[in-house]
């Protein structure tokens, strides 16, 4: 029986990687899917995989980093599939490197799209997921509880989530809206691949020496695959999952040390 049937979710960033990984699986559990990203051809694309599959699914061109994107986001979910039970905030990528090489603007754009994109549109689905007893989940990282000096940024940005999670939790308690954080660590996307690459270059080794070399450099027992997260995602907001609630949840291999 699919878990998720009747229920419309919006996925941020889900134009590849994690975030298309999470629509699929959404899709695959019942869930009617807006897709939202910058890049209208992978999106098309992973429409288009989700309705072979025989799920439901359409797809919104937006920029978080607008300010008017998340109430066009949420207005396009109501329009579509008349209501908003989930809200995956996964968008964001934010710039590594030395601290002293990053910029006022590299601060600014990696807290615009991660955290201020997900917290507006956050508020604009809020209403909606209270009417219909809903969830909300941020995919933040590792890096928000174990930061490392070239990922300043990322890490703030991450860690601003966990507190925003812990806090929207609270409200949620009272409105009845489900939320949760989920913390990935090292997952095989385009951009672990760029860091593999250079990995191999630099130590003239292979692709799969390189991974090894990455997954020790880390401390971690793997590399996840982005289904994972998907799947870790279906459980937390299908029906099994609602206990949950203010939880920040490491799925990283063991590269988070502290408490």
């Amino acid at each position: 029986m699919s878990t998720l049937a009747g229920k419309t979710a919006i996925v941020t960033g889900a134009s590849r990687g994690i975030g298309r990984a999470i629509a699929v699986h959404l899709a695959a559990e019942g869930a009617n899917i807006l897709l939202t990203g910058r890049d209208v051809a992978l999106l098309d694309s992973a429409v288009e995989e989700i309705t072979k599959a025989g799920g439901s699914a359409a797809n919104f061109a937006a920029d978080l980093r607008e300010s008017g994107a998340a109430v066009d986001i949420a207005k396009e979910a109501l329009a579509r599939f008349g209501g908003i039970d989930i809200l995956v905030n996964n968008a964001g990528a934010t710039k590594r490197g030395n601290f002293e090489e990053l910029t006022d603007a590299d601060w600014q754009d990696g807290f615009a799209l991660k955290f201020f994109g997900a917290v507006r549109l956050t508020r604009n689905a809020w209403p909606h997921l209270r009417t219909r007893g809903g969830s909300v989940l941020f995919i933040s990282g590792s890096g928000g509880r174990t930061p490392g000096a070239q990922f300043t940024i990322g890490g703030s940005v991450n860690a601003s989530l966990l507190s925003f999670t812990k806090a929207l939790a609270d409200q949620g308690v009272t409105d009845g809206v489900q939320v949760n954080c989920v913390n990935p660590g090292p997952v095989r996307t385009a951009r672990l691949e760029t860091r593999l690459s250079a990995i191999a270059t630099a130590g003239n080794m292979t692709r799969e020496a390189a991974l090894d070399a990455f997954i020790r450099q880390e401390k971690v027992t793997r590399v996840a695959e982005p289904e994972e997260i998907a799947a870790l995602v279906g459980f937390i907001v299908g029906p099994y999952g609602r206990s949950l609630h203010g939880a920040l949840i490491d799925i990283d291999g063991g590269s988070t040390k502290t408490i």
